[in-house]
């Protein structure tokens, strides 16, 4: 069998086609935010202003006709920095705020760019659709199951366009995985391993201290629960299980979703159970530094091995992600590898492509890739635009979330095997870890009784 690329196998996807028709505009700089071949002018406020929601807004700044009204952070001088940032590209500066809710009571406004820490993501959602706006929401979807079943029924129900920062889902070459695997070249997937090992180092905790001066901290924690303000939390909040589910959640989400829809998009596991714990860093950190999650699939077994303990792993470098160099696949940190009875496929995130093999280690199909950021974020505007659904549409991208919070909750409740009822959307055999899947609630800051 002779190597395939990339315009074999799109010739010959109808579905691959019609993805990659509605994520091709391509970023056009515009400073004026009206850039030539705008179709209307798309007001969006950017909500959480760190370091990925500041390249997410620069991104969306380069698809012509798209411009920045708010900046909004619960820190504000981050969100008069951030506006200072985007009023360089745009004809008018954006407002720094500190409420989102000022954003999403403006008709003007038209989508919001959701980049905050985790516990925010299903709140901020639900309120958003509510208030007519389309979302574009960050990984890893919600904190918790339930929050993100309510991110669906808002979407739904409001008719609201929302797309999850899953960027694999715009990459063409996610989509020729798909069809290869469907082609039944591969043979019957039995085993699917992900991986997620990363560097990383000792934990400290730091002492509370006194609120800075320009932080409403109560916003800042929203959902979660009220503890003293603490610069460990604030700036260090993916080392508390509160605001997220670490590298787990914040790294892993992504292969796990890009390994769900090369699969087809598959249902959730029958069951789940997560090894681990601090066993690099003797320290006491909430969050494991290595995980092994096995999912059971009934018709295949799934693995996510996640950790930060790993120096000797990398991440695939930008030659790979921007460029035809292919990785070394045994020391890619994030790569999947997809184990079917007649070939081996190495998938890679962000641009990295994949790779078939057959026992001689021969590559006998591949298609390398590009970082997808430049169809994802484009795909959003195009469908705030069209009101078609987003390639990165909450629905599925819901699915893929759970697993991380099926691999919490068992490690979270004594690293016990769970056995979880999807029409439920409960484990049936353990009521601590169905605690784990409800949302967290505080004072006003909790998702509607009613969506």
């Amino acid at each position: 069998m002779k190597p395939m690329n990339r315009r074999t196998f799109v010739r010959a996807s109808a579905r691959g086609g019609a993805l990659l028709a509605a994520g091709s505009a391509l970023f056009t700089v515009s400073r004026t935010g009206r850039g030539q071949g705008a179709q209307e002018r798309v007001v969006l406020a950017l909500i959480g202003a760190g370091g990925r929601g500041s390249q997410l807004a620069g991104n969306f700044q380069q698809v012509a006709g798209v411009e920045f009204k708010y900046v909004c952070d619960a820190f504000l001088p981050r969100a008069e920095a951030g506006a200072k940032t985007l009023a360089r590209n745009q004809a008018r500066a954006p407002q720094a705020v500190q409420d989102m809710r000022q954003a999403l009571d403006d008709s003007e406004v038209r989508g919001v760019v959701l980049a905050t820490p985790e516990q925010w993501h299903g709140l901020g959602t639900v309120w958003a659709c509510q208030a007519g706006k389309d979302v574009y929401v960050e990984k890893n979807t919600s904190l918790r199951l339930h929050e993100g079943i309510a991110m669906i029924e808002a979407a739904r129900k409001y008719q609201r366009v929302v797309q999850v920062g899953f960027q694999n889902r715009s990459a063409p070459y996610a989509l020729t995985a798909r069809d290869y695997i469907r082609s039944g070249k591969l043979g019957t997937v039995v085993l699917v391993k992900v991986y997620n090992l990363l560097e990383g180092g000792a934990w400290a905790a730091r002492p509370d201290g006194p609120v800075p001066a320009g932080l409403d901290w109560d916003l800042w924690l929203g959902p979660a629960p009220e503890v003293p303000y603490n610069p460990g939390r604030h700036f260090g909040w993916n080392d508390w299980w509160d605001y997220c589910g670490g590298a787990f959640s914040g790294d892993a989400s992504h292969q796990l979703d890009l390994t769900r829809m090369v699969l087809g998009d598959p249902p959730a596991p029958r069951s789940v159970i997560c090894a681990g714990g601090r066993l690099g860093w003797s320290d006491a950190r909430e969050i494991p530094d290595t995980m092994v999650v096995t999912y059971d699939y009934g018709d295949f077994v799934m693995t996510c091995e996640s950790g930060t303990a790993m120096p000797y792993m990398k991440k695939f470098p930008n030659e790979v992600r921007y460029g035809n160099q292919w990785p070394h696949w045994p020391q890619s940190s994030c790569r999947v590898e997809i184990y079917g009875t007649r070939q081996l496929m190495y998938l890679g995130r962000h641009g990295c492509g994949w790779q078939a093999m057959e026992a001689d280690g021969k590559v006998v199909a591949e298609d390398k890739g590009h970082f997808p950021d430049k169809w994802h974020q484009p795909n959003f505007i195009d469908c705030i635009r069209s009101r078609a659904r987003p390639n990165g549409d909450i629905e599925q991208t819901h699915q893929s979330a759970c697993l991380v919070h099926l691999g919490v909750a068992s490690y979270r409740v004594g690293r016990k095997q769970l056995f979880f009822d999807e029409a439920a959307r409960r484990f049936t055999n353990n009521d601590d870890a169905n605690q784990l899947l409800r949302p967290l609630a505080r004072g006003r800051y909790r998702l509607p009784e009613t969506i």
